[in-house]
C-alpha cells in the first residue's frame, strides 16, 4: 500500500513551448490567473491530464510562443502551483550548448549536477516574505537532481535507443545573450559539460519545494568555444531542438509510465525530511 499518490509535473522548456505537446490526455486546463500563489502568476496556464494511467501537470517555462526570457520567468510561482496542484516529481526538457568535444548535437544528457552563473533571479522560498516556507534553510545541494527519477530518465533513453548519455554539470548563465568566447572557454576548464540559461534556480526551488526533480537536456550546439563550429544562434538552437524533439517527448512519456508504476514513499519521505532538518529556524543547532 502506497501513502503517496504519484502526480508528476513536466515544465517544458524551448522548443516545447506548447504545453500539450500531443502527449497529454488533458482533461483541465487551469489559467494562469487560477493558479496565481503568493510568489506571482505561473509562466502558463496549467494543464491537468492523464499520461499513461498517471496524473500529470504540464507547464510552459517561457510561456505559449516562447514569450518570456529566461531572467524574466517567475521560477518560484511555476514550482509553487505545480506543488499546489498536488505534483511529487517533476520532469523537465532543456536546450543547452555543448561544452564538450563529446556531447555533440542532437545528444541527450541526464545531468547530476550544477554551476550557477545566474546573478538576478529569486534564489529560494526562504526569503522571510512567505509563512509557507519560513525561517532559513540550508538545503544540501548534492545529491541536485533526484537520483531515482534521473535514473528512470536515462533507462527509458537507452530502451529507446536514443544517444544518451548519464550525468554531466549543467552551467547556468543569466542569459538572455549568449556567451563570449572567453566566457565558453572557462566554463570548460570549471568542469562544465553543458551551458543553458533556465536550469538554476529551477533544480534547487524543486527541492526546497519537496519535488523529485530531474531533467532531460539536449544539446543543439556548442556555444563558441570550438573553432571549428559556427557560433551558437538562436535560430539553429531552436531548429535543432525541433528536429529532435519527438525524443523528448517519447522519453518523458515512457518515463511518467514508470513513474507511475513505483512506490515513492521512501523518496517523498526522505526528501520532505530533509526539508525539515534543514531550516535552521525550526529546531536548535
Amino acid at each position: 500500500m502506497t501513502k503517496c499518490k504519484v502526480k508528476v509535473g513536466i515544465i517544458g522548456g524551448s522548443g516545447l513551448d506548447d504545453p500539450q505537446n500531443q502527449i497529454l490526455n488533458c482533461q483541465t486546463i487551469i489559467t494562469r490567473g487560477k493558479a496565481e500563489n503568493e510568489f506571482g502568476f505561473p509562466s502558463s496556464d496549467l494543464y491537468h491530464g492523464d499520461l499513461n494511467g498517471v496524473d500529470v501537470v504540464l507547464l510552459s517555462r517561457h510561456g505559449p510562443g516562447h514569450t518570456t526570457s529566461p531572467t524574466a520567468v517567475n521560477y518560484r510561482a511555476n514550482i509553487e502551483a505545480l506543488r499546489l496542484a498536488g505534483c511529487t516529481h517533476i520532469l523537465a526538457s532543456t536546450a543547452c550548448g555543448s561544452l564538450q568535444e563529446t556531447i555533440c548535437r542532437g545528444q541527450l544528457v541526464v545531468p547530476d549536477s550544477f554551476l550557477d552563473r545566474t546573478t538576478k533571479r529569486s534564489i529560494t522560498f526562504y526569503d522571510g516574505t512567505s509563512p509557507k516556507y519560513f525561517g532559513v534553510c540550508h538545503m544540501p545541494m548534492e545529491p541536485a537532481f533526484d537520483p531515482t527519477t534521473s535514473q528512470i530518465l536515462f533507462e527509458v533513453g537507452k530502451e529507446l535507443g536514443y544517444d544518451i548519455r548519464k550525468g554531466g554539470t549543467i552551467v547556468s548563465i543569466e542569459g538572455p545573450r549568449f556567451s563570449s568566447k572567453a566566457e565558453s572557454n572557462a566554463m570548460r576548464l570549471w568542469g562544465g559539460d553543458l551551458v543553458n540559461m533556465t536550469t538554476c534556480p529551477e533544480v534547487y526551488l524543486a527541492k526546497e519545494a519537496g519535488l523529485l526533480y530531474a531533467v532531460v537536456a539536449m544539446a543543439t550546439d556548442y556555444d563558441c568555444w570550438r573553432d571549428c563550429e559556427d557560433n551558437v544562434h538562436a535560430a539553429d538552437v531552436i531548429k535543432v531542438f525541433k528536429q529532435n524533439v519527438s525524443k523528448i517527448r517519447h522519453i518523458l512519456t515512457k518515463a511518467v509510465k514508470h513513474i507511475g508504476e513505483k512506490n515513492w514513499d521512501k523518496e517523498i519521505d526522505a526528501l520532505h525530511e530533509l526539508c525539515q532538518s534543514s531550516n535552521v529556524s525550526s529546531h536548535t543547532l
